[in-house]
């Protein structure tokens, strides 16, 4: 069977959405994740009666409608749909950005700014973070983020196309905004964090897999194996344990979230991060995604042959 535009239409859609990413980055103004973000504050000071039966309502009235209407424009013109959803639901360049943003005052010693940047990205508490400190919490976001900015999205792409991107990432918002243990959350936002750990389940066990064998990969794969078990993440542990192993440094440690310090397990084998790893760490992802790109072209190559 010859091979057409119509064999490589997914990966070519992906491909277009990154190289938007990578163009323009996210939106500056009318951002849709924005408008979803107050929609879903809204709903939630609205409906929020903290009871698991509440959290459940407010999820369907937030995700359904969006996702039904891009289920249904899908058909009238798939590749365009493709490449707006995945690139509205990327966040490489933003990522990026923000990596950037830390490391350059990081370097030049500004420690208080670097403190600052790092608290854009971070919920944990960054005031009383040393250099190190501010280091460990960006790179930690970094690998984290690149399952959820970037990996999950295309692999529910992959499969659902970019109806399937657009679900996880208002799914994954919902987690973000809901998915706190706090009084307020715990019980209104369980099935936002639960539907998002069910969507990431396998998708982050492929990141941890794609940073392992673009880095130190028979110690990232110890680590994975040894250390993930004990992260209260189900999908971050082996996201963080694969992806420090492989740059070869020294995540977890204490932390303060909420006004509470935590005592969170180490991840990794080596130093710990200074500034240079936050760069590292923003290439091992790259690289990861244009990996990722390349087995999409040769899985429909190899679908359509």
């Amino acid at each position: 069977m010859s091979l057409d535009f119509a064999s490589f239409a997914m990966p070519l859609a992906a491909l277009a959405a990154v190289l938007l990413d990578r163009l323009f980055g996210e939106p500056k103004r009318w951002h849709p994740l924005v408008g979803f973000g107050n929609l879903a504050a809204a709903i939630e000071r609205k409906l929020n009666q903290r009871s698991q039966a509440a959290g459940i309502f407010a999820w369907l009235i937030a995700v359904a409608p969006p996702v039904a209407l891009a289920f249904w424009l899908r058909p009238y013109a798939p590749f365009a749909v493709d490449v707006v959803l995945l690139y509205f639901a990327l966040g490489t360049q933003s990522l990026s950005e923000h990596a950037e943003a830390i490391a350059k005052p990081l370097q030049a010693g500004n420690l208080e700014q670097a403190r600052q940047r790092v608290s854009w990205i971070v919920s944990r508490d960054t005031t009383q973070l040393d250099a190190s400190g501010v280091a460990k919490a960006g790179v930690e976001s970094v690998l984290e983020n690149g399952n959820d900015a970037i990996f999950a999205a295309i692999f529910w792409f992959a499969l659902l196309g970019g109806p399937g991107a657009l679900l996880f990432r208002l799914a994954n918002t919902l987690d973000a905004m809901w998915g706190y243990r706090t009084e307020r959350f715990n019980l209104f936002g369980r099935f936002a964090a639960r539907f998002d750990d069910v969507l990431n389940w396998l998708p982050a066990r492929l990141t941890a897999l794609t940073y392992a064998l673009l880095g130190q990969t028979r110690q990232a794969l110890a680590c994975w194996r040894a250390q993930a078990p004990g992260w209260e993440s189900p999908n971050a542990g082996p996201v963080m344990a694969a992806g420090a192993g492989s740059l070869g440094i020294t995540l977890g440690g204490a932390a303060i979230y909420h006004g509470a310090e935590e005592i969170r397990p180490p991840l990794g084998c080596g130093s710990a991060p200074v500034a240079d790893d936050l760069q590292r760490a923003m290439a091992l992802v790259k690289n990861s995604l244009w990996l990722w790109l390349a087995a999409l072209f040769i899985i429909s190559g190899a679908l359509h042959a």
